[in-house]
């Protein structure tokens, strides 16, 4: 009991208490299915779709691919594309048929698995710097058809990744790689409203890895992982705190994402339980930190959960 008065009091003092509270969900409905990328070999670049309970049951594979986002209703599934060309695969989480999205310029080497509010639209980060660096950055496409290119933000021979949009549509929060910085501060996360203006840092730079902001559904926070802890930070870059998971052992958390009522919160775990014993998976806490608990656990490692509103599979 003293360990959970002494916690709320470090929470308060963080600015954090509120957090743990109910709040509006960006997509009406309780917290639903996981979905996450599976590595299916320690030699190849291969993953599966899979999704889960929070529970730890009914896991499913659903298909091959990476970087999964639910849509904002729960009912369809946008990973990052293929190597053929397309910029998202959009997926039937239920029967595993899917379609994939061409964008209009195939000049542009896009990948756009980042729902709007609205499902109306997919945001996208440019990955082929080789061709001309002047059009790296961050665009949006439909979701519909792939048509539509708009683009955001410009960050020539860098790397812009879009990590969520804002609950109301108008933003979204971005990991952005700056080239002509030094490597190991080379990184952070930024806001910018879609029209392109706006543009402000809420992170430090060299903070942010593997994921690049998931925005709370009450739109006060935005959470994110570096160097393997999860923090917090207020879209306007302020309140930055630290989240004290309630792990045991030498652990490593990223790829964080709320759920959909804004109560709790998703994330991998690489833990090394003793000596040359380690486990990796999906793991779920309260919002401030607390019981955390296991979902998973990876043949070799999952990563990038994220916790949508399907219904439960039973």
């Amino acid at each position: 009991m003293r360990k959970l008065i002494v916690l709320a009091a470090a929470l308060t003092t963080l600015g954090l208490a509120g957090i743990s509270g109910p709040a509006q969900a960006k997509a009406p409905g309780p917290d639903g299915q996981i979905v996450f990328s599976r590595s299916l070999s320690s030699t190849t670049e291969d993953f599966a779709v899979v999704t889960v309970n929070p529970d730890g049951t009914h896991v499913q594979q659903v298909t091959t691919g990476e970087c999964p986002h639910w849509s904002p209703d729960g009912s369809l599934i946008a990973t990052c594309g293929a190597l053929d060309g397309s910029a998202a695969m959009i997926i039937n989480p239920d029967t595993g048929s899917f379609r994939e999205l061409t964008p209009p310029d195939l000049t542009l080497h896009l990948a756009c698995p980042v729902w709007s509010p609205d499902a109306k639209r997919l945001a996208c980060g440019q990955f082929d710097s080789a061709t001309d660096p002047s059009r790296d950055g961050m665009y949006t496409v439909r979701s519909s058809d792939g048509g539509g290119l708009r683009r955001i933000t410009s960050n020539p021979g860098g790397l812009d990744e879009p990590g969520d949009y804002s609950p109301d549509g108008s933003q979204i929060v971005f990991g952005r790689n700056d080239p002509a910085r030094p490597a190991n501060a080379n990184r952070a996360l930024f806001v910018v409203n879609l029209n392109g203006t706006g543009l402000h840092r809420i992170t430090p730079w060299g903070s942010g890895s593997e994921a690049d902001g998931s925005w709370s559904p009450n739109g006060n926070w935005i959470l994110f992982d570096t160097k393997g802890s999860l923090y917090v930070v207020h879209p306007d870059g302020t309140g930055l705190a630290k989240i004290p998971l309630a792990t045991s052992g030498i652990s490593r958390a990223f790829g964080p994402g709320w759920s959909p009522d804004g109560t709790k919160i998703v994330f991998a775990l690489f833990t090394r339980t003793s000596p040359g014993t380690q486990q990796e998976g999906i793991y779920t806490a309260n919002a401030d930190g607390s019981d955390v608990q296991q979902v998973t656990n990876a043949p070799i490692f999952d990563e990038h959960p994220d916790w949508g509103t399907h219904p439960l599979a039973s």
